[in-house]
């Protein structure tokens, strides 16, 4: 298991899951919202300049620039 907060510039994988660091946690309710949830395919296709964050993100024709604490709460698996 890993988290998209890990991957790097060109790397895709599958979500599998958005963790609750709390009970309801506003955060991940709305990445889910956003539509990252389970089975979406993403990308990175950028990072920023000082310590990688934040990161762009592919989620299906749209793009989304992800604090490295947010990507952290989504899990992901490889695409098949």
């Amino acid at each position: 298991m890993w988290y998209l907060n890990t991957l790097s510039k060109g790397d895709h994988a599958i979500i599998d899951r958005v963790e609750e660091l709390t009970l309801a946690d506003p955060i991940s309710a709305r990445l889910g919202e956003l539509g990252f949830v389970p089975g979406e395919k993403v990308e990175i296709v950028a990072t920023g300049p000082i310590g990688a964050d934040p990161i762009a993100v592919s989620l299906g024709t749209s793009r989304f620039a992800l604090r490295k604490g947010e990507a952290a709460r989504i899990v992901l698996r490889r695409p098949v």
